[in-house]
C-alpha cells in the first residue's frame, strides 16, 4: 500500500517504543501516530482509522473499542440515500 492511504483496522492496543502499537487480528502490527492519549483502551480491543505514512506507521484519526468504528462507517451516504430510496 503507497504512503498516503486510508486504513481501518481492527487488534489490540499495546505500548510500543514511541507510543502506541496496534497487533492487527491478521497478525501484523502497525506503529501509530496518535495525538493524545489513547492510556483508556491499552490491552484492549479497538478498531482504529487513519493513513499510512511510513512502512508500518499509522497517522490515528480515530480510535474506538471493539469494532464501533467499522460499524458506523460501513455504509457511508450511498447506504443512507439507497435505504431512503433514492438509489
Amino acid at each position: 500500500m503507497p504512503r498516503g492511504a486510508r486504513h481501518v483496522e481492527t487488534g489490540i492496543l499495546r505500548p510500543g517504543k514511541w507510543g502506541y502499537t496496534l497487533e492487527t487480528d491478521g497478525g501484523g502490527t502497525w506503529q501509530l501516530d496518535v495525538a493524545g492519549s489513547a492510556r483508556r483502551y491499552l490491552g484492549r480491543r479497538v478498531t482504529v482509522e487513519g493513513t499510512r505514512s511510513g512502512f508500518d506507521l499509522l497517522d490515528v484519526h480515530r480510535i474506538c473499542p471493539g469494532n464501533r468504528l467499522a460499524e458506523r462507517s460501513s455504509g457511508g451516504w450511498s447506504d443512507l440515500l439507497r435505504r431512503l430510496g433514492f438509489r
